[in-house]
């Protein structure tokens, strides 16, 4: 059920401390950790605490942690001072698009040029 820890996501197990993370900020409704495969001298994933499988689930389930997350996804390139010099935000959704954890996660990705399109 959304919104539900679920026994086998890795994301869930984070959440609930089961497993470990290097955690930079956390919330009523948002954990931000390091990446442990970073595609950028910063990468932090952004996630809800609750379990929604993907970015458009998300949205449409949990609507007001959507802000919550883009929020706390802002704090995080103020925290790693790279608010100034620009940074992406990243919400891969299904297999296709390189989703490898479905538990809805944003990645913030900065201190590097990135560049357009991605991919």
């Amino acid at each position: 059920m959304a919104g539900e820890p679920q026994a086998d996501c890795l994301f869930c197990k984070i959440v609930a401390g089961e497993v470990p993370a290097t955690v930079v900020r956390e919330t009523d409704t948002t954990v931000a950790f390091r990446d442990i495969n970073p595609q950028a001298p910063s990468h932090v994933l952004v996630i809800p605490k609750a379990h929604h499988r993907d970015a458009a689930a998300l949205a449409a389930e949990a609507p007001e942690t959507v802000a919550d997350l883009l929020r706390e996804a802002g704090r995080v390139a103020a925290d790693e001072r790279i608010d100034e010099t620009g940074y992406r935000v990243v919400f891969n959704t299904g297999s296709g698009a390189g989703q490898t954890v479905f538990h809805a996660h944003a990645h913030v990705l900065g201190g590097r040029g990135l560049a357009w399109p991605p991919g």
